[in-house]
């Protein structure tokens, strides 16, 4: 039985998610801030944390960065929030969420992405290295290098070059990659896959090696040497 962590100061909503995942089959534990999300973070060790952006004392924000930097054993986070502007939703995943719903919802949907992210969790904890070229990834450990450079990357950039990696010299459309590394169209709107492509580009790219992620104009990208 998996368990899901809810973390919100909304008594409704923590209620009611605890009412729809528990008739779903997951254990549940909640936390009305984030300091109690960490806290049981810590003592039950979720399968998946779902947190609200908003929260007092400790936003749901700042506790994902905390779980990121807690490493390849951290749960993935889903973000809750009302905020559904680009650069809100790119911040959510920068903190090291690994998905994002906005308010309102249906808990179809919730339960959707939570499966997504427990296929995706158990999935990795049995793959082996990826490598392309001078790039390697484990899934395992999360390492990523270029060479014999280390890269640092999000949980979201992670996810977007082991896509790539697992696909190398195909074109890949943008709609496809949506789909792929963040499990959902992202309300139609592109412009958050062309964001973590440049991040992509930037850490690969930062101490002068050549570009292997390609623009194809029209269509997405592909992964292949310059």
């Amino acid at each position: 039985m998996a368990t899901v962590l809810v973390a919100d100061d909304d008594r409704k909503i923590t209620d009611m998610l605890r009412r729809t995942l528990s008739y779903e089959g997951y254990r549940v534990v909640t936390a009305a801030d984030g300091r109690e999300a960490l806290a049981a973070v810590e003592a039950e060790h979720p399968d998946v944390v779902v947190l609200d952006w908003m929260m007092p004392g400790l936003s749901g924000i700042e506790v994902a960065r905390r779980l990121a930097a807690e490493g390849g054993g951290a749960a993935p986070v889903l973000m809750l929030t009302a905020r559904d502007a680009v650069e809100d939703r790119v911040e959510g995943l920068d903190s090291g969420a690994e998905d994002y719903l906005v308010k309102p919802f249906a808990p179809a949907e919730l339960l959707a992405r939570i499966r997504v992210l427990l296929r995706r969790t158990r999935a990795a904890a049995g793959e082996r290295p990826l490598s392309h070229g001078d790039l390697y990834l484990d899934p395992v450990t999360r390492e990523v290098r270029r060479g014999d450079r280390p890269v640092e990357l999000t949980p979201k950039e992670f996810d977007l070059l082991a896509y790539f990696l697992r696909h190398p010299r195909r074109v890949l459309p943008r709609e496809r990659l949506l789909q792929a590394v963040w499990g959902y169209d992202f309300g139609g709107d592109g412009a958050v896959l062309d964001v973590y492509v440049g991040y992509l580009r930037a850490k690969l790219e930062g101490a002068g090696e050549p570009r292997v992620i390609q623009t194809v104009r029209g269509v997405g990208y592909v992964l292949r040497e310059a």
